[in-house]
């Protein structure tokens, strides 16, 4: 039963003998005892199939860090790959890790033998067995039930597949351009050799329609075909040289002669440009064998994932963790070709100068772990991230929400780019770009976007600087495609004043002193949602009256949660919105229920299973945490606010129970790597509590040491070592910390902290003690 006296108790040494009593299940397969790997790779322990399961939606296909060509299986899943299925209807060139709806699929290219004759890919699609199928870092192959081995590989723009046919006259390649994961508006197919086939794709889609975007693509066969024809709709027609279509199936087909020489390697280049661009990106990253391109893959793995090296953790953990790690760089995305065009959002070509210009941007999702992790780990791409949203800005005249390589889609809500940009300043990455990136910032804060263009931003803005709340309006016709913040009021307003707080923080550091005071006060409009009478956040109507069911549980107003998960999304005055709850007892008596933590206390993993977690999409009507979904990542650092850092800890590690070394060992879509991410952090112990400003939360690290490669350029020292000697299942107690030596009582550190210092070293115990639990060890609130 729930344990109400707990949250009266004052003082730790009184509260903590029940937190003992935790059993040895926090750590999925971790043991202090557990040796350091000395020897293999690390890209040995990654496990590209963790999250092809159970709605996790990630690829495991070849590709190269933030690689504009992710080459891998589809299934018949709407997102790609899902591990239940066992037909390949082709291996496409484009795919984004964890998005929730399809999107990409691009080119699906299949080989096969004997006459072709189907033009579908449902219908053509080859049969394989996990038992004859490997992936790792930068490759991927499976051997097709047709009697055909299928390897793939990757460079930056290209991605390279080598087939191994049986002996035949009759080997076959079907380039699909007419079928992908969304809706594909137009293609074209034109053979321009007896080696290469150039294509145009346009396809429209993600969750809804959008806005069309065209990738184009070229592909180059090492030796020549013996025939060639192209297919529209059912008609497949031998010898034929182009082919074009509108909304149907389209493409091209190669046959070889496989009686002695039974492989066939093709290079596929993607532009988004045009195709002298794709031509440019195969010129410039083909030509080389298979094995070449392989290696070379695996090493731009290996030089990333060596950047953190962990200690002690048992196998499983090890796994799960390195195989984050490596989700965490597969977005975003290069854009640009090898000569620095792209195009922009304006649908013009534009050309980066200095920097390498990304798309591909999940901001709802990667604005609270990803964002963070890659400003610690690759700095240098993180600059040239914020400086393409910044050039998104420029050319398109609105910043952007969720976009997907050309285009906004206006998925998901909020103000998800202000927090992005903020924490970009905050860590050092805008030199140059400080005020341009201000003014883009306060344009879309205080402002609409036209109704005939394509973003939304921020949707209600006029009625949120109005009222100070975004209204909810259950059925209002949208103008535009996409999700709309007067379907989410509740929780708008809460990302809206989210934001405001952290652009607040950027303002004076510039010296905007009245914008400044301006966010600070709209960065309190959290208390605009909030009834008095219920205690907990609730919709509004346009006449300012709480509207909809009065239970928290309920999901009215609110985009993929309820208001018990929202009601801890107020990083920027945790303070505040304890005292509205009213105090800490109350606050850590709710967050006790909410994290069902007397159950936490006997079973944790169990409850991270059963209780947390109900599906991959069972974001609403609970109250309890939803550890799979981002409203809730923050959730449990609460507690380093309300003097119980030791529950932070008991929660954060009942989480991560969550990530497995298997198919379904991913919580929820990883959105973009915003899951793995969260893994990563967590489990090295720093964690982005105030996402978009330099604030890091502590907790105790799941390995006994993880050394952090820095770039100089950014943090002097060029290194972070975070320890916690003789940590495990029973000794995960934080009793002492020390930060180059020197005492540290507070439960965060800043990024200046980071830059300044080689070492956090905690000293664990197997109870919890008064480390951090002062008022003045909590994280400031903002303002």
């Amino acid at each position: 039963m729930h344990r109400t006296p707990r949250p009266r108790l004052r003082g730790p040494a009184a509260a903590l003998a029940a937190v003992a009593l935790l059993g040895g299940v926090l750590y999925p397969g971790a043991t202090a005892q557990a040796a350091p790997r000395t020897d293999g790779r690390l890209t040995d322990l990654v496990n590209p199939f963790i999250g092809t399961q159970n709605e996790g939606n990630t690829y495991p296909g070849a590709s190269v860090p933030f690689g504009m060509v992710q080459l891998s299986p589809d299934t018949g899943h709407n997102t790609g790959y899902d591990y239940g299925e066992n037909h390949i209807r082709g291996f496409s060139a484009v795919h984004l890790s964890g998005v929730g709806c399809g999107l990409g699929g691009d080119l699906p290219t299949l080989p096969t033998t004997g006459d072709v004759t189907e033009t579908d890919y449902a219908t053509y699609a080859a049969e394989f067995s996990h038992d004859d199928e490997k992936a790792s870092p930068g490759y991927y192959r499976v051997g097709l039930k047709t009697g055909i081995g299928a390897e793939l590989t990757a460079t930056q723009r290209t991605g390279v597949q080598r087939y191994t046919f049986p002996a035949t006259d009759k080997a076959n390649v079907l380039l699909n351009a007419g079928q992908s994961l969304h809706r594909t508006l137009s293609s074209e197919v034109e053979i321009l050799d007896s080696r290469t086939v150039r294509t145009t794709i346009t396809g429209s889609g993600f969750c809804q329609d959008t806005k069309p975007y065209t990738v184009y693509t070229v592909t180059h066969f090492d030796r020549p075909f013996t025939t060639s024809g192209t297919w529209n709709g059912d008609t497949v027609t031998e010898g034929s040289k182009k082919s074009s279509a509108t909304g149907a199936r389209n493409g091209a087909w190669l046959r070889f002669d496989t009686s002695r020489d039974r492989t066939v390697e093709a290079t596929t280049a993607l532009s988004y440009v045009d195709a002298k661009g794709a031509a440019l990106n195969l010129r410039a990253e083909g030509g080389r064998s298979f094995d070449r391109v392989e290696r070379a893959a695996q090493r731009s793995w290996e030089d990333r994932l060596e950047g953190v090296r962990a200690q002690g953790g048992g196998d499983e953990l090890r796994r799960t963790f390195y195989s984050s790690l490596y989700r965490s760089f597969l977005a975003p995305n290069v854009g640009s070709d090898v000569d620095g065009r792209y195009t922009g959002w304006d649908q013009h070509k534009h050309l980066a100068k200095g920097f390498t210009y990304y798309q591909n941007w999940s901001l709802w999702d990667t604005y609270r772990t990803q964002a963070q992790l890659l400003s610690l780990l690759a700095p240098r791409e993180s600059r040239d991230m914020a400086i393409s949203v910044l050039r998104i800005d420029a050319e398109s005249g609105w910043l952007p929400k969720w976009g997907y390589g050309t285009v906004e889609t206006n998925i998901m809500t909020g103000d998800p780019v202000t927090p992005f940009l903020t924490n970009a300043y905050q860590q050092g990455l805008l030199k140059g770009y400080e005020e341009q990136a201000f003014r883009a910032l306060k344009k879309n804060a205080d402002g609409v976007p036209a109704a005939d263009s394509a973003p939304v931003g921020r949707e209600a803005n006029a009625e949120y600087l109005k009222d100070g709340f975004a209204p909810y309006i259950k059925d209002r016709q949208h103008a535009k495609p996409g999700d709309s913040d007067y379907d989410h009021g509740a929780s708008a307003t809460l990302e809206y004043a989210l934001s405001d707080g952290m652009l607040a923080e950027m303002a004076r550091d510039l010296g905007h002193d009245a914008d400044a005071a301006r966010y600070d006060a709209r960065a309190q409009n959290y208390r605009k949602v909030f009834d008095p009478s219920t205690g907990f956040f609730r919709a509004r109507d346009a006449s300012g009256a709480f509207t909809g069911p009065a239970d928290p549980a309920a999901s009215e107003g609110f985009h993929e949660g309820t208001s018990w998960q929202y009601q801890w999304m107020v990083p920027q005055d945790i303070p505040g919105m304890v005292e509205l709850i009213g105090g800490k007892d109350a606050a850590n008596q709710r967050l006790d229920s909410f994290f069902a933590y007397d159950k936490l206390l006997a079973d944790p993993a169990k409850t991270a299973r059963e209780v947390w977690v109900n599906g991959p999409y069972a974001y609403y009507n609970a109250d309890k945490y939803n550890p799979q979904n981002e409203p809730d990542l923050i959730a449990p650092y609460t507690y380093l606010s309300t003097g119980r850092p030791w529950q932070t800890t008991d929660v954060v590690h009942a989480a991560l129970t969550l990530f497995t070394n298997g198919p379904t060992g991913m919580t929820g879509n990883d959105d973009l790597g915003t899951m793995s991410a969260w893994m990563v952090l967590s489990s090295i112990g720093v964690f982005p509590v105030q996402p978009g400003t330099d604030t890091w939360g502590l907790s105790t690290p799941v390995f006994e040491r993880v050394d952090i490669e820095l770039d100089r350029r950014y943090y002097p020292r060029g290194s972070l070592t975070v320890s916690a000697p003789g940590v495990s299942d029973t000794n995960r107690y934080i009793q002492s910390a020390r930060f180059d030596g020197a005492r540290q009582s507070r439960t965060y550190l800043t990024t200046d902290d980071i830059r300044s210092a080689r070492s956090l070293t905690f000293t664990v115990g197997s109870e919890p003690s008064a480390w951090g639990t002062a008022p003045q060890d909590a994280p400031p609130a903002l303002g």
